[in-house]
This record gives C-alpha cells, structure tokens and sequence, in this order.
C-alpha cells in the first residue's frame, strides 16, 4: 500500500487558510478539522504547528494587529500616532470577516517576557514621549473603542438600519478623533 507523502505545512500557510475559512464560512464555522481538510491534511497534522484552536486564533489576531501596527506611519506626536494607528486597525479588522470578533475572543500568545512585550508594544509612543504605563493605556482605549466600533459596524440588521441614516467611515474617525484629542499627557493627567 502505498503512502502519500505529507505536504510540507508551516505556520504561516495554517494562518493564511485560516483567514480563507473564516471568509468564506464565518468565525463559527472555523475549526481545526475544516481548517484540515481544505488543507487536505488531518487535523493531528495541525498540531505539529499550533497547539490548538485558541492558539490559532491569537496568531490570527496577531496577524491582524500586525497590520494594523505596520499601518500606523511615523507621527510628528503621540495623538497623531494613535489617530493612524486606530484608522489602520479598523482597516485591518474590517478587512476579515468577523475580525473584530476573532480579535475580541481571541487569546493572546504568552510572552516569554511580559515586560519587554510591553515594552515593545509601547516603543511607538514612547519615542513621541509617554512613557511605557501611558502608552499601554492610551492603545488600549484606542483598541477597545475600535473593536467595539467595527463589531457596532459589521452587525447585520444594525449595519443595513444604520447605513441610511450615517457615513461609518466618517463617524469612525469623528469618534476616534475625539476619543484621542481627551487623552492625557502624562503630565496633565
């Protein structure tokens, strides 16, 4: 009997159909044994990769912030930064079928160094002046009103009622601008 050969996986091709799946069926539909199949592998394959599905989802999520991240461009200040980093955010959420979603449940990979990830997370904002404990602050308001905002955007019946009666995109960045332009500075607040 002859035996098919394994195709070489790697993570990022695990990743990558993942994000095919969760467009084609939605968020509840992912699975690992879905995820298998169109990979046309066994779901035990997987895990030689990923540990399980919620390891699955915090690299989906992290791809996703890593757009985001990679989206917010060099800033003359902070408020500035945030601005494009909430703008690139809701992009990259929006850009995935329920990416708000996936990034709200999803948990996140364990640092081997909590400290220096903070530090890391913090370092675009701390170069325009706020310093780490701020800078955290300050992306996790950003974050947070951004999810909520995409998940308010992207839910159907309210999406299809709401879009006769405002622009999303325009009241987005109203709310995000305002949200950024009551942040303190760390002397001021």
């Amino acid at each position: 009997m002859a035996h098919r050969p394994l195709p070489s996986l790697t993570r990022d091709q695990i990743v990558a159909e993942a994000f095919r799946l969760l467009q084609d069926e939605g968020l509840e539909s992912l699975s690992m044994r879905r995820l298998a199949a169109r990979l046309d592998v066994q779901a035990p394959a997987l895990y030689w990769h990923v540990a399980d599905k919620a390891e699955l989802l915090g690299l989906m999520a992290g791809a996703i912030y890593g757009a985001a991240y990679a989206g917010a461009g060099a800033a003359r200040d902070w408020r500035e930064w945030l601005g494009q980093f909430g703008r690139a955010l809701h992009a990259s959420l929006a850009s995935h079928r329920d990416g708000a979603r996936l990034c709200a449940i999803a948990r996140p990979m364990a640092p081997a160094d909590p400290d220096a990830q903070a530090g890391r997370i913090a370092a675009p904002l701390t170069a325009l002046g706020l310093d780490v404990k701020q800078a955290l602050a300050h992306q996790a308001v950003v974050i947070s009103f951004t999810l909520g905002w995409t998940t308010f955007e992207t839910n159907g019946p309210m999406r299809d009622f709401l879009r006769q009666i405002m622009d999303f995109d325009s009241t987005f960045t109203i709310g995000l601008d305002a949200l950024v332009s009551g942040l303190g500075h760390p002397a001021t607040s």
